[in-house]
């Protein structure tokens, strides 16, 4: 640590692996913590909070369609 040098503790929230992790865990729910970080440009936020969100969307779709699948199987099962 040089003297002349002040260092800014960064918040733990505002680290890249957090944001990651977040992402992973909670989609969506975890863009206001990419946009509050000063660390992303305006493009770069504007690029990840489009990815998430079409990743989401297909997602979803996948999710509703497996279920559905799921709920037909349900069904040939207890017919026989």
């Amino acid at each position: 640590m040089n003297g002349n040098i002040t260092e800014q503790k960064e918040a733990w929230y505002f680290k890249t692996q957090w944001l990651i992790i977040a992402f992973l865990c909670i989609g969506p729910l975890a863009l206001p913590l990419l946009w509050f970080n000063p660390r992303f440009s305006r493009r770069n936020k504007t690029i990840v909070t489009i990815v998430v969100i079409v990743l989401s969307f297909y997602m979803t779709i996948i999710t509703i369609r497996s279920l559905k699948a799921i709920g037909s199987y349900y069904q040939q099962i207890f017919q026989a």
